[in-house]
């Protein structure tokens, strides 16, 4: 399991005209927790990129469970927990950086494409070694 924890705070551009972060941020805090997951790896995207490799997201889902709001710090985990192969699922977990309540969950799961031919195609050998190396260390 290769787990990188990113601290985020929300922007009044963030936010609804509740003052709530809007729904859609949380897939943008995703992202940003999923960049540097993979540059923990030690494969940040324009290395993967420059591999001949992309990561489509091919499905995303999110579950709300309490409101961000403006100026809060949250706490946004991602987490691989399986070797990928043709796919790579990550995990998310959104928490108030201070009192580490619950916020929100999701998961966005990527396939590896060829740049060149823009067709799916299994993890790289690069990847998997990465892979294995960071998940050894944890």
């Amino acid at each position: 399991m290769i787990v990188s924890e990113t601290i985020i705070r929300v922007r009044y551009a963030d936010t609804d005209q509740m003052r709530m972060a809007y729904y859609g941020r949380y897939f943008e805090y995703f992202e940003q927790s999923r960049s540097d997951l993979l540059r923990k790896m030690g494969l940040p995207y324009p290395e993967i990129e420059r591999l001949g490799f992309y990561l489509p997201v091919i499905e995303a889902h999110a579950n709300y469970m309490k409101p961000a709001r403006y100026d809060d710090a949250l706490q946004v985990t991602a987490i691989v927990k399986e070797l990928p192969m043709a796919r790579i699922r990550i995990e998310y977990e959104v928490r108030g950086e201070a009192d580490r309540e619950l916020l929100a969950t999701g998961h966005t799961v990527h396939s590896f494409v060829n740049a060149s031919t823009g067709k799916p195609t299994r993890a790289p050998e690069q990847f998997l070694q990465k892979f294995s190396s960071a998940n050894s260390e944890t």
